[in-house]
Parts: C-alpha cells; structure tokens; sequence
C-alpha cells in the first residue's frame, strides 16, 4: 500500500475490492450494476419526457430522482472502477473535496425529494379533490428548488470543513470514494464538534424525512384500507409499495450508517452499507417503479411503437 505522508497533496483510496479472485468478481459485479442503473435511469427520465400520458407532477418527481440517481451513481463508481482497472488509487485533494461535494449534496437533495413524493401520494390518496391544486407544477418546481438548495447548502458546509482541516497521519482513506466521517480519522485534531453536526445534519435531512414518510404513509395505508373499489385499492397499494420500497432502501443504511458514534463504527462495515445508498439502491429504483408500474411499462410500449414506425 502506498503511504502518503502529511507533505502529500492526494489522498489515496484503499477501495472496495480485495487483491485476489474475489475482488476481480466484485469489480465484474459493480461494472454490471452501474451499466443496468445507467440504463434504467436514463431510461425512465427519457421515457417520461417523451410520453405525455407521464407528464404529471408524480412522474416529474420521478422524472427528477432518476436524474439525480445518474449523477449520484456516476460521482462514485467510475473513479472506484478506474482506481482497480489501471491499479492507480490516488485521487488528489480538490478531486476529493469535488467528490464530496457531488455525493453529499446528492444524498440531501434526494433525500428530500422522497420526501416530496410522499407528499405527493398523500395528497393524491387523502385529499383527491384538492390535489391539482396543492400538487401543481409550480409547487413540484418549488419543491425541487427548496431541495437542491438545501442539500447544496449542507453539503457545501461540509466539504468546506473537511477540506480545511490538517491531516498529519498517513492519506490512506479506508473507503471506495471521499466520505467525509472516513477522512476525519485521518486528522491530527480533535472532531468531535464536527461528529455531533454530522448527527444533527443526518437527523435534518434523514432521520426527520423518514419519520414523516413513515407517519404520511401511515395515514394514506389507512386512507386506501377505507376505500370501497378494490381497483383503486390495488393501485394505492401498489404505488404506495415501490416508494416504501425505495425509501427504505436509501434511508435505513444511511441512518444506521451516520447516525452511530464512530467507536461503533468498522471501516469495512461502512462500506458495504455505502454499496447499498451509492450503488445498489439507484440501480433498483427504475426497476422497482417499472414492473410494478402498467403506465410506465404503457409509455415503455408506445415510446417503442412510435421510434419503430418512425424508421418504417
């Protein structure tokens, strides 16, 4: 392993794959994963802005989730697969720093954009009458703004922070890409005011949205259990299902994960919960809005029809 000392301008990443067969296979693995999520989500966002039937405020946020799951997957899995393909794990600072920034303000904004498609279900199940009013396209853009700005701001003043701290110990960070809590262990000074904005920066942004996620979908499960069609039951529960899905999928690594004291904490325990919020989970969400989804795979069917007939 490469020692970095603290004259040393780069950091270096020691990564997710282990020096044998078994890191070859995960790296094969990871390679194949990024493709179906690049696939997936680019699919969906293409999909729905080129089928007018999705263009409602539910498929603009879904529209918006896909977007930010390609930039998410993208800020992370193509430096990890570069640094084990040419066997180079360095990463220099101002890249690091960039990292960091991309992947937190990501994991704000989306973290908040959950919350805005939980909204927009319970709006849509609870009050029906109400909902092109309370969920119109100038309240989803709003919604949209209010979450990229917010992420931006928290993400901004955490990257600031870790990049003006000194680190004296060696640059080796025991991590696939930039994590800010991973860093911190390389710092000759005393973080812990940091370690307790990180708990309430988590608890604003994770631990609070998924506690009114739950409590919103909560009353719209009690809302469909009431209705009389079973139809429109089936609907509720199958839609209400892909987006519990999903946020359960995101939020409950990521509070496990930032939420516990750093003596608790395990390097490689990090990282294979970080699979699960970078990789694994926007790869997942396509396929979970997709087959469950008859409008969606309606919009796949006549997207197709209409690009094939245009070559006819």
């Amino acid at each position: 392993m490469q020692n970095y000392n603290k004259t040393s301008t780069d950091f270096i990443l020691l990564g997710l794959f282990p020096p044998s067969g078994i890191g070859l296979f995960l790296y094969i693995l990871i390679v194949l994963i990024f493709l179906v999520a690049l696939f997936g989500n680019l699919t969906m966002f293409l999909l729905i802005c080129l089928d007018t039937h999705l263009h409602t405020p539910m498929y603009f946020l879904l529209s918006q989730l896909s977007l930010m799951d390609l930039t998410y997957i993208s800020t992370i899995v193509p430096k990890m697969v570069s640094n084990y393909l040419f066997g180079n794990k360095s990463i220099s600072f101002i890249g690091c720093g960039i990292q960091s920034f991309f992947f937190l303000t990501i994991a704000g904004t989306e973290g908040l954009l959950l919350v805005s498609m939980a909204y927009d279900r319970y709006v849509a199940i609870c009050f029906p009458l109400h909902y092109p009013i309370r969920i119109s396209r100038r309240v989803c853009v709003l919604m949209m703004t209010g979450s990229w700005i917010m992420g931006s701001i928290n993400s901004c003043a955490h990257t600031t922070y870790a990049l003006h701290i000194p680190y004296c110990r060696s640059r080796a960070i025991n991590h696939f890409f930039c994590d800010v809590p991973a860093m911190l262990t390389l710092a000759c000074m005393d973080t812990w005011v940091y370690e307790y904005t990180v708990f309430v920066s988590t608890s604003l942004f994770l631990l609070l949205p998924f506690t009114g996620i739950a409590c919103s979908y909560g009353r719209v499960l009690l809302a469909v259990y009431r209705m009389r069609s079973a139809e429109g039951r089936k609907k509720a529960y199958s839609t209400c299902s892909a987006h519990l899905t999903v946020v359960t999928f995101y939020y409950a690594p990521f509070v496990y994960t930032y939420l516990r004291p750093r003596s608790l904490r395990s390097p490689a325990e990090d990282k294979a919960l970080a699979v699960f919020y970078t990789i694994l989970t926007l790869t997942l969400n396509p396929i979970i809005y997709s087959l469950r989804n008859k409008e969606v795979t309606g919009a796949l069917r006549r997207v197709t029809q209409r690009i094939c007939s245009k070559k006819i």
